[in-house]
């Protein structure tokens, strides 16, 4: 099966790098919350934005365009024991996809502003769905991130 994906935009980011994700200080409950990034949409799909700004969050598929070679268990940060990489959210994965909720601030033609932002700048922006009231599950589970979170 050949699968081909194009991206549909791109990711403005306060992070530059991948280290500068990589740090405690977003370990924790508020996590990525505060921060602010933009996401810009390609003019060939901006008519795809239209009734996004109904919507308090987004889903936002993307590429790790940075993540090296896949593997199937990786080290967690400030973890002491390897993980299952299907039991993470790392970027080292057989499929470089990632996806991350986002609150929607504002849109202003083809630019989204918004927050919550975890990934670099400069990365390829997938496909965005809104997020709704069948995405939000009260029963939900963490795992072995319990203890991070909420």
């Amino acid at each position: 099966m050949d699968i081909k994906l194009r991206p549909i935009g791109l990711v403005h980011s306060p992070f530059k790098q991948k280290t500068d994700i990589q740090q405690e200080k977003y370990l924790g409950p508020e996590g990525f919350d505060s921060i602010q990034g933009e996401l810009e949409i390609f003019p060939e799909f901006a008519p795809g934005l239209d009734s996004t700004e109904g919507f308090s969050h987004l889903i936002v598929l993307f590429a790790f365009h940075r993540s090296g070679e896949g593997k199937l268990s990786v080290l967690p940060p400030f973890e002491t024991r390897e993980k299952g990489v299907f039991a993470t959210r790392s970027p080292h994965r057989p499929n470089p996809l990632g996806m991350t909720v986002l609150r929607l601030l504002k849109r202003q033609g083809r630019i989204l502003e918004v927050a919550g932002v975890d990934m670099i700048e400069g990365t390829p922006i997938l496909d965005i769905k809104p997020y709704t009231r069948r995405d939000r599950k009260p029963d939900a589970r963490f795992g072995w991130l319990e203890r991070t979170c909420r």
